[in-house]
């Protein structure tokens, strides 16, 4: 999208947070910087695994909703397309030019299934999933009256506790009907295990995902039973995506935060016992804040609070520090913990947030920085689309 942009028009500290060429300590504060380094090697790490795999590898993109940072998930980790939460944020990447394009989740809403309905005319492949029989024929409704195709997966309940039936004669009922629906597509199971993926120890997240997979390998065993072979068996997240490619029972990895990081994910585990943000995968977002206050000589005062960021995980760490603490959030502030005075006032921090997904969705821009120097802006495409 940079190449569509005049920032030649755009003011700084209004419009955006900072302009290709300039310092990180001319970047207008609070904002969200990418580590480019980090973030091409995340990417190309995944893509490499995949690969290896034999896994397609369907991007998260509810965790940046950036249309720039997909494409670049496609072409430098071969991300066959997107999934999306929301009809209306699926819209923005299919508009964005993504050709594949799961929602996975459910749709409901007569308006919101006529819209995803829609959707395959411009030229995009479009999956949903299912988990009720009534669901069917509302989809293929829509279909047939704006004469496209939706494709559809079968939701399985793996062990989340929220969407999707869990037994395989669900599965095959649910398949059946949306077989024999006009306008539908029959394509295979979603199944993520979203409640396992921050346990913090390998071997626990490796239980629960022993139980997911032979609930779908049995799932799967009934549809081919009755020639329904599904062509896809998607899910894995960044804290479990190796299980998942080790099954023989999925095909497609649904991984997103591995390419940003954030702190929630970074305490977990890998097989040997260590931090997955200490080798495995590198912290590429960062709230970049300053310091605005330092009267008390024991704290300083940040311009990083609440609205900047998401604490449903936790606080923010300052990266690269031990020296200061971030240790409280107030609506417009962020108190720094600094016990031997080492801040001054437009000192710029670094913060890793405690959850990616829900801090990215509460800014307008991705400050794109190289060797200390600001190379490009992203807009986060799909802010707020939440319908």
């Amino acid at each position: 999208m940079n190449a569509e942009m005049n920032f030649g028009e755009m003011e700084i500290g209004f419009d955006v947070p900072a302009l290709p060429g300039m310092t990180v300590d001319e970047i207008q504060t609070p904002c969200l910087i990418l580590d480019l380094d980090a973030l091409e090697r995340n990417i190309k790490k995944m893509g490499d695994y995949a690969k290896a795999h034999k896994m397609r590898h369907r991007a998260h993109g509810k965790m940046h909703k950036s249309v720039d940072v997909l494409r670049l998930q496609q072409e430098l980790g071969g991300a066959i397309g997107v999934c999306c939460q929301k009809v209306s944020e699926a819209e923005v990447f299919v508009r964005g030019g993504i050709k594949d394009v799961l929602v996975s989740n459910q749709v409901r809403d007569p308006l919101k299934i006529d819209r995803l309905a829609r959707l395959p005319r411009l030229g995009a492949r479009i999956i949903v999933c299912v988990d009720d029989l009534q669901n069917v024929g509302e989809l293929s409704a829509a279909a047939q009256k704006h004469n496209t195709l939706l494709e559809c997966f079968v939701e399985i309940d793996c062990g989340s506790g929220r969407c999707g039936v869990t037994t395989s004669a669900a599965v095959v009922e649910l398949a059946k009907a949306i077989n024999a629906a006009p306008g539908l597509k029959f394509t295979g199971i979603q199944a993520y295990q979203g409640a396992m993926q921050h346990i913090e120890k390998y071997q626990d997240r490796q239980a629960k995902l022993d139980i997911a997979i032979a609930q779908v390998r049995d799932a799967v065993q009934a549809l081919n039973a009755v020639a329904l072979e599904p062509d896809l068996v998607s899910g894995g997240g960044t804290g479990s995506y190796y299980f998942e490619s080790n099954s023989s029972v999925y095909n497609e990895l649904q991984c997103g935060s591995y390419a940003f990081m954030d702190a929630d994910y970074g305490r977990i585990l890998d097989q040997d016992g260590k931090r997955i943000d200490e080798g495995e995968w590198q912290n590429a977002l960062f709230i970049l804040t300053s310091v605005m206050s330092h009267t008390k000589p024991d704290k300083a005062i940040c311009d990083a609070g609440l609205k900047v960021q998401s604490v449903d995980s936790g606080l923010p760490f300052v990266y690269g520090r031990s020296d200061v603490k971030y240790i409280k959030a107030t609506d417009e502030h962020g108190v720094i913990d600094d016990p031997n005075g080492v801040l001054k006032v437009n000192d710029k921090l670094h913060l890793v947030p405690g959850h990616c997904d829900p801090t990215c969705n509460v800014h307008d821009w991705y400050v794109g920085v190289r060797n200390g120097k600001v190379e490009t802006l992203w807009p986060v495409s799909a802010r707020g689309k939440a319908y």
